[in-house]
């Protein structure tokens, strides 16, 4: 036997210079690859699809979960019968239950394919049949087209993670940007109004760019048509996110977490000052910052580059 530190290879001049040309044309064809397939999405989201030979209109949204969500009535039409696999979503303290089922799933003219999905009695979004996050899809890079460019646009590059865990896969792709030390997940919402923060990233939002809340509290839809009670925050230090500067958002105030923390104009209180008490046991990792269609229409574009792991954004 002849062992790693003793094995070499002999070639003959002929063999060399077949290897170099052999090489060569690698490094051409290599250089000449087409970049990773991409599937390019409309601004309002809407294609059909069709579920165990049952066609309907859903929603490719870049703010949604990895696991298919359409509605119970659509599953049943498509004859899906639920498996011991079930799900649950919470928008505040509302619990949306549902079940999941492999069913085979095709977009225009593409072929079938296994895959799991959810389905809830409530639907996800009003008026269609349910929604399909980028991580749903078996392109590697999805762009979601929001309006035309313009010149004076910037793409930044922001790193994607899922929610990690067991089953995190099934979760959203967030985009993360360092707060405290620590990563903050940012979705992309372009089909609902406001940039919105839980209560949980609100805290950390205003102690580093001190936060102040004011105005009066007013409901908003979440998801699953559920209302949520938020407030405006106005940073005097504002948030860069990629090209993106936020300088005020929504604070969904009683939602993963306490806001009385943070500096309220509305009282008599120092208006620079964000007061921190004990931290508790809060989970960083359920922190949310969704971006809404009041910061995303200054952009052309959402990339998912799944390969790259990358979320790129383009805006002026």
């Amino acid at each position: 036997m002849i062992t790693p530190d003793r094995y070499r290879v002999v070639t003959t001049p002929g063999e060399f210079t077949m290897r170099r040309l052999a090489c060569l044309l690698m490094a051409t064809l290599t250089a000449a690859a087409p970049p990773p397939t991409e599937r390019v999405i409309a601004p309002d989201g809407l294609v059909p699809v069709t579920i165990n030979g049952i066609t309907r209109t859903v929603r490719i949204d870049p703010g949604v979960p990895a696991m298919p969500l359409i509605t119970q009535d659509y599953a049943e039409a498509a004859g899906m019968k639920p498996s011991m696999i079930g799900i649950g979503y919470s928008v505040g303290p509302t619990e949306i239950h549902g079940a999941t089922a492999v069913a085979r799933v095709a977009f225009a003219a593409e072929n079938p394919a296994k895959k799991r999905i959810g389905f809830t009695k409530q639907p996800f979004a009003a008026g269609i049949a349910g929604v399909f996050g980028p991580a749903s899809l078996a392109d590697p890079v999805v762009r979601f087209r929001l309006r035309e460019p313009i010149g004076s646009e910037r793409t930044i590059a922001l790193p994607m993670i899922d929610q990690g865990g067991l089953f995190g896969g099934w979760a959203e792709r967030f985009a993360t940007v360092m707060v405290e030390g620590e990563p903050l997940r940012i979705r992309f919402d372009p089909h609902h109004p406001h940039t919105l923060a839980n209560a949980g990233a609100a805290v950390r939002l205003a102690r580093v760019y001190r936060g102040q809340l004011s105005g009066s509290t007013h409901m908003t839809e979440i998801a699953f048509g559920v209302e949520r009670p938020i407030r405006t925050m106005t940073l005097a230090i504002p948030l860069t996110v990629g090209p993106l500067t936020i300088g005020s958002l929504g604070v969904r105030t009683t939602d993963d977490g306490k806001t009385d923390t943070i500096a309220d104009a509305d009282k008599a209180t120092d208006p620079n000052e964000v007061i921190v008490t004990g931290k508790g046991k809060h989970d960083i990792k359920s922190d949310r910052l969704s971006i809404g269609a009041d910061q995303l229409n200054r952009c052309s574009s959402i990339v998912f580059d799944k390969p790259a792991r990358q979320i790129r954004l383009s805006c002026r």
